[in-house]
């Protein structure tokens, strides 16, 4: 229930340029390639190990992230099974590899009472907080869905301890003292 988007960005210095003009010499470690537009481009050994290595980590970083998602949500899913609406859905991220990543995901969970039945909304609020609360680092979404289940349940218990109250009214009005 939480989103977390990974960017990758690559900075050249002000004063380089990637292009080679025709008067500079060819340092011993670069390649000449020519890019799409039919212009000379420079790639040194050093600069394009940099970059792989950059997107290396990079794509390592979508890799957990993927893998940090997919358990968050299966938490939510494998807790609250029963009232769970609708299984995870995820945001994707491609990586450098042509791969999609999860990058953030949701859950959705049924929230409501169960008319007439304070015990059952008890019941009900008590899994779905444990639900939301789940994954090891639960968000703020999942906090805060916790915490409408938890005043939910709050809520069906003063109805259950109001409910009781009225039947034991009721009762006492209804006996007849025999021995009198």
């Amino acid at each position: 229930m939480h989103i977390n988007s990974l960017h990758a960005s690559h900075s050249v210095p002000l004063n380089s340029s990637p292009y080679l003009s025709p008067s500079e010499p060819l340092e011993e470690n670069q390649n000449i390639k020519q890019d799409s537009s039919g212009h000379s481009k420079v790639s040194s050994a050093k600069g394009d190990s940099e970059t792989a290595i950059s997107e290396q980590r990079v794509l390592q970083q979508l890799k957990n992230r993927d893998r940090e998602v997919r358990a968050h949500e299966l938490a939510h899913v494998s807790v609250g099974a029963r009232f769970v609406t609708s299984g995870a859905q995820f945001s994707y991220q491609k990586g450098s590899d042509g791969r999609l990543y999860a990058v953030g995901g949701e859950v959705s969970i049924d929230t409501s009472a169960v008319p007439g039945n304070p015990e059952a909304t008890i019941q009900k609020s008590q899994v779905v907080a444990r639900a939301a609360l789940a994954p090891a680092n639960p968000s703020s979404q999942d906090r805060q869905v916790a915490a409408q289940a938890i005043a939910l349940g709050q809520q069906a218990r003063v109805e259950l301890a109001s409910a009781k109250s009225v039947s034991e009214e009721d009762s006492k009005g209804n006996n007849i003292d025999q021995f009198a």
